[in-house]
C-alpha cells in the first residue's frame, strides 16, 4: 500500500477519546459555527423527508449498523450518511483542512464523534484515537477517498484499523435518484427533499490479526473492490429496489 497513512503504534495512543478533542483549527471560528449549524438544519429539514430503502450483501450484517465495526465510504455520499448514521456516536475521521473543520462541526450535532487527521497531516494520531473508540465498543467511519481524493480510490487507514482491533471492516455506498451534484473533485451530492435512496451495505471483512505485508495488501484490495461493488449495485438497483 502506497498511500502514507503510518502503522498504529501501542505507545502513542492518545490518553482519552471523547467528543470534540480531535479538533483541528479555523481562521474565522464564528463563521465555522455558523455554516456549520447552517448546513446541519439544511440537511434536518431534507432527511426528514427522504425515502431510504436498505440492502444487505450476503455475509454481512444484520442491519445496516452494527457497534464497533470499521465502515468505509466515499467522500461524496457524507451527507445521506450523516442522515443515516447519526446519534449512534461514531467516530468519524476528517482532515486538519478548511472544509475538515466545516464537515466535522456539522455531523458533530448530529451526534457523531468527529477525528480530525487524513493521510497526508495528522493521520497517525487519528488512527490511534479511531482504535482507541474501537476498542472503547464504538463504531468508526473513513471517508476512504477523502479529503482530496483521487476519486474513488480506497485508502489503507481501515485495513491497518481492523488488524490492530480485531474488528471487521464493512463498506457502504447511498444512491440517490435526484441530488444536487457539487463542480467538487468528488462530486459531492446533496440529496434534493423526497429523493428516493438506497443504501447498500457489503459483507464482513476481517483481517488476521497476524496479517503480513503481502496479506495487508490483499485485503486493501478487498476492501476497493468492496467499495466498488457496492457503489455499481446501489446506482444499478435504485430505481428498482426503492419504494416510490
Amino acid at each position: 500500500m502506497s498511500d502514507p497513512t503510518p502503522a498504529i503504534a501501542d505507545d502513542a495512543a492518545p490518553s482519552g477519546a471523547s467528543r470534540g478533542t480531535s479538533r483541528g483549527t479555523s481562521r474565522n471560528p464564528f463563521l465555522t459555527r455558523f455554516a456549520g449549524s447552517a448546513a446541519a438544519l439544511i440537511l434536518r429539514l431534507i432527511g426528514i423527508t427522504l425515502r431510504v430503502t436498505v440492502s444487505i450483501e450476503e455475509g454481512g450484517p444484520p442491519s445496516f449498523y452494527v457497534p464497533a465495526a470499521v465502515y468505509s465510504f466515499w467522500h461524496r455520499c457524507i451527507l445521506p450518511a450523516t442522515w443515516q448514521y447519526r446519534g449512534r456516536d461514531i467516530g468519524v475521521m476528517t482532515s486538519q483542512s478548511e472544509d475538515g473543520e466545516y464537515i466535522a462541526r456539522t455531523i458533530d450535532k448530529f451526534g457523531f464523534l468527529p477525528v480530525r487527521g487524513s493521510s497526508s497531516r495528522g493521520g497517525a494520531r487519528a488512527l490511534l484515537e479511531m482504535r482507541q473508540l474501537v476498542e472503547a465498543g464504538h463504531t468508526v467511519a473513513f471517508t476512504i477517498d477523502g479529503p482530496r481524493g483521487p476519486k474513488y480510490l480506497a485508502k489503507p487507514g481501515p485495513v491497518l484499523l481492523a488488524k490492530s482491533t480485531q474488528k471487521p471492516m464493512l463498506a457502504f455506498h447511498f444512491a440517490v435518484d435526484r441530488a444536487w451534484v457539487l463542480n467538487t473533485w468528488d462530486e459531492f451530492i446533496i440529496p434534493k427533499p423526497f429523493a428516493r435512496v438506497l443504501l447498500r451495505v457489503s459483507r464482513y471483512m476481517w483481517v488476521p490479526a497476524g496479517a503480513d505485508d503481502a496479506t495487508m495488501q490483499r485485503h486493501h484490495q478487498d476492501l476497493q473492490e468492496s467499495l466498488d461493488r457496492v457503489r455499481v449495485f446501489a446506482e444499478e438497483n435504485l430505481r428498482t429496489l426503492t419504494r416510490p
